[in-house]
């Protein structure tokens, strides 16, 4: 018998991988590869929501875990992960830098905006009313990531590729089994997948599709992230990320023609320079409809457990919840109820009946 099953190997997969590690315990993981959100996401972390300038939840939190678990997953894998980089939020009036350096004085956002305008020139970037630096930003390589630590899962013997069949899990009171695997417990870290699994598809994952390209701009070289109309993220080599879009009713993981439309016409509104598309990408975020994370218990089963939602923050989100589900799993300490499924519990009562 091993201590636990694992479904996904997403960027909340992997994380709780790392606490099973953490903890001497044994494990398996089942992947098909068949969520590409962490395979095509930029994997930008940013405490600020710019929309309502307001601190991300639990944002330093995040942001204390963040750097020593990618620090550790280089040194485990041999690569390099982890790329702080400040954001720039380009202004688009007076009133937008009113607004911003009217939320910089609340104590809460001070860690994280600078009170000092950035009035930089960035030659072939329009930006008539400079920018505002978001600090402890920057970007995870999560596709580089997910490869070398599914390469490291199947060395050590821990993962399996294939479609997980709910129809052979068999649930008991003191362990799962699955195909003559048996386990104390399974956790599910499927992303969008999670519409498919018949334990956990009561609970409202709307998912929304995200594209994104890859684009070479000969002569622009810049060491932070601007956000305008869409992010323009640097990778090295003068290739940068652009993204992204955000659609709810297509659920495929196909690029669009109209999606890189509008990604170019954005790009296009502030960057003067020509540019050269590399590639399209595109994936369902994990997203919910009240904007928190999933993650706890099944209201049944209580060897069947759920790490999801993590929408477009995986990056800082995994290492801090996979921290909190394994503590909740093992030492039942409680889970805040803002991110807790049993929030949820009257739907699923409702479902039953």
């Amino acid at each position: 018998m091993i201590d636990f099953i694992v479904v996904g190997s997403g960027l909340g997969g992997i994380a709780f991988c790392e606490q099973l590690v953490s903890n001497n315990q044994s494990f398996m993981v089942f992947d098909d590869n068949s969520q590409q959100s962490s395979n095509i996401a930029a994997g930008m972390y940013n405490p600020v929501i710019f929309k309502r300038y307001t601190s991300v939840w639990k944002a330093q939190e995040q942001l204390d875990m963040l750097h020593p678990f990618y620090r550790t997953l280089e040194d485990k894998l041999l690569v390099k992960l982890d790329y702080p980089q400040s954001i720039y939020r380009r202004f688009f009036s007076v009133e937008e830098q009113n607004s911003w350096f009217e939320a910089a004085d609340k104590p809460y956002l001070q860690p994280f905006l600078s009170t000092t305008l950035v009035k930089d020139s960035i030659e072939g970037i329009v930006s008539d009313f400079g920018y505002g630096e978001v600090k402890q930003g920057g970007w995870i390589h999560t596709n580089l990531l997910q490869q070398r630590y599914l390469n490291y899962l199947g060395a050590s013997g821990k993962l399996k590729e294939e479609r997980f069949d709910y129809s052979q899990l068999s649930i008991g009171e003191d362990m799962v089994e699955y195909k003559g695997l048996q386990a104390r417990y399974i956790v599910f870290c499927e992303g969008f997948g999670l519409h498919s699994n018949p334990f956990f598809n009561y609970l409202p994952l709307v998912g929304t599709k995200g594209e994104v390209l890859e684009v070479e701009i000969p002569g622009l070289e810049i060491d932070m992230i601007i956000k305008a109309a869409v992010f323009l993220l640097p990778l090295g080599e003068q290739k940068y990320k652009v993204g992204a879009t955000y659609k709810w009713k297509d659920k495929t993981n196909v690029p669009t023609e109209a999606s890189r439309i509008e990604l170019e016409q954005k790009l296009s509104s502030f960057l003067k320079r020509p540019y050269k598309v590399l590639k399209h990408l595109a994936g369902v975020r994990p997203t919910v409809t009240d904007r928190h994370p999933l993650i706890g218990k099944h209201p049944e089963h209580n060897r069947l457990f759920l790490l999801n939602g993590l929408g477009s923050r995986g990056v800082m989100l995994a290492p801090y919840l996979s921290m909190l589900l394994y503590d909740y799993i093992t030492q039942e300490i409680p889970l805040d109820r803002e991110i807790d499924i049993e929030r949820f519990l009257k739907k699923f009562k409702l479902r039953s009946c």
